[in-house]
């Protein structure tokens, strides 16, 4: 449906007067900030789930994936932080989509990065609540989940500069706890190059269905953009620290790739066998606090660094609840969903969206508890996240390429040095990752969660929310006026 017609579908209603100052957010967030969000938000994947990776492609199939979505995010950062700076609205995705395809494909990208952003911190916080359970195994684990989402929600409302130096802080903690471990191994002499190569699998095969697990590296390092409205400088914050952050993460993903699959971990399986090196690593579910016990035995010392493993997971949890707030925050604002999530409160923050995020995830939580044991459904509500971001980023991409090709009077006061090349790469990444989830069968039926999840959600679109729109929203005002 072309966006002419699709205009002719939507239509805009009236707002009170002071309906834009009920929804402002508040200029707060350096460059500093914004990078230890970005980071902050992907940090707890450096800490376990790209290890199945080497279950499914052996070191060389997951280094190779790596690479390829290491390339793949590329792409995207340099893309985003171009538009983030042309387009400076809390929307993110879905502000690039609106502009460059119309209301309808605007709601699209919006829905994706909403189920990506909401059920991220509900499987985050189901691994805390199993964390703690090992520590205080008296305080059954529904609790941990409450008291973690009523707490982070609570930080998140008290306004940008204090969430986001939040974030910052645990976010400095998870790095050093993954420095230090990385120094540990290769000083303690534990590092054995001959470990990495225990877990193998045929390298074509191998690397294609390694690449959802390679995506745990840099997941989420693109929701900086949603941050646009609070930086201080847009200009120059957003795209420094998204390009600054997605280095600092190659970095991490490449290290601690290869010293945490090069340790002589030993683990024997239900079935009887056992595993060492990166095989073990690759059905560890705590990769980096099983090698502190290997490295320095049981005792205080260990006992210590993997309690600060939390960390990893508490700034990814952090950081992602400050994202779905902005996403609902803004589609909100629009229209798309019911305006009264959008009203902000006397620090500027969207805590009624945030609030709403935290309740969805929640029940999520509750649910992967109850699925969990089922070997399908459980993993599959797991890896929704990966399958909604590959299909928000072929969105994102299409949308550069549109804009750079038919919007060429956009200002872009920030160029990406890789163009539209670099788009079109990442777009076909994109769509081979995305490929890649039905060669895990623990990802197929998240494909078809998300898929039936976007089919709902049109359909809401059509029959609710289609003839309620925004014409004052910024994203909508400044698409609006380019499409006159």
């Amino acid at each position: 449906m072309t966006q002419r017609k699709l205009k002719s579908v939507v239509r805009y209603a009236s707002i009170d007067g002071d309906y834009l100052q009920r929804r402002q957010l508040r200029k707060g967030a350096n460059w500093t900030l914004l990078w230890g969000l970005g980071v902050g938000a992907v940090i707890s994947g450096e800490f376990s789930g790209w290890n199945v990776g080497l279950a499914s492609g052996g070191f060389w199939g997951l280094l190779i994936a790596t690479i390829l979505m290491a390339t793949m995010y590329l792409c995207l950062v340099y893309s985003i932080a171009e538009l983030s700076a042309a387009l400076p609205y809390a929307g993110g995705f879905y502000s690039f989509a609106r502009y460059a395809y119309g209301p309808f494909m605007g709601f699209i990208a919006g829905v994706v990065e909403a189920i990506e952003y909401v059920l991220t911190p509900a499987v985050i916080v189901y691994f805390i609540g199993s964390y703690l359970s090992t520590i205080l195994p008296f305080i059954p684990q529904p609790i941990w989940w409450i008291v973690f989402y009523a707490l982070f929600v609570y930080i998140n409302t008290l306004g940008v500069k204090t969430t986001l130096k939040v974030g910052l802080i645990t976010t400095l903690i998870a790095i050093a706890v993954l420095l230090i471990f990385c120094l540990a191994v290769l000083f303690s002499g534990k590092f054995d190059p001959n470990m990495l190569f225990t877990a193998s699998a045929p390298v074509g095969s191998g690397i294609f269905k390694a690449l959802p697990y390679a995506i745990w590296f840099y997941l989420a390092i693109e929701q900086i953009p949603l941050a646009a409205e609070e930086a201080e400088n847009v200009v120059k914050d957003v795209p420094k620290s998204l390009t600054t952050g997605m280095y600092t993460l190659l970095a991490l993903s490449i290290v601690v790739l290869i010293f945490n699959s090069g340790i002589p971990l030993e683990i024997t399986t239900k079935l009887g066998e056992t595993l060492t090196g990166a095989a073990a690593v690759g059905v560890s579910g705590a990769p980096l606090a099983d090698g502190f016990k290997l490295i320095f035995g049981e005792g205080i010392i260990t006992n210590f660094f993997t309690f600060l493993c939390l960390f990893g997971l508490i700034a990814s949890f952090h950081c992602i609840i400050y994202a779905y707030g902005r996403v609902l925050f803004a589609m909100s604002r629009a229209g798309y969903l019911p305006t009264r999530i959008s009203v902000t409160n006397d620090n500027g923050s969207p805590a009624r969206a945030l609030i709403l995020g935290g309740a969805i995830g929640l029940g999520c939580t509750f649910l992967i508890s109850i699925l969990a044991n089922n070997a399908n459904l459980g993993p599959a509500l797991l890896n929704m996240a990966v399958a909604s971001a590959v299909i928000s980023y072929a969105i994102v991409l299409s949308s550069y390429i549109q804009l750079k090709l038919n919007r060429r009077n956009l200002p872009r006061p920030y160029k990406s040095p890789l163009g539209l090349s670099g788009a079109f790469i990442g777009i076909i990444l994109a769509v081979i990752a995305f490929l890649a989830c039905f060669a895990n069968p623990d990802y197929r039926l998240a494909v078809f969660l998300v898929i039936g999840f976007i089919a709902l959600a049109i359909a809401y679109f059509w029959f609710f929310r289609r003839e309620g729109l925004i014409a004052e929203a910024p994203e909508e005002q400044i698409a609006l006026t380019s499409e006159s």
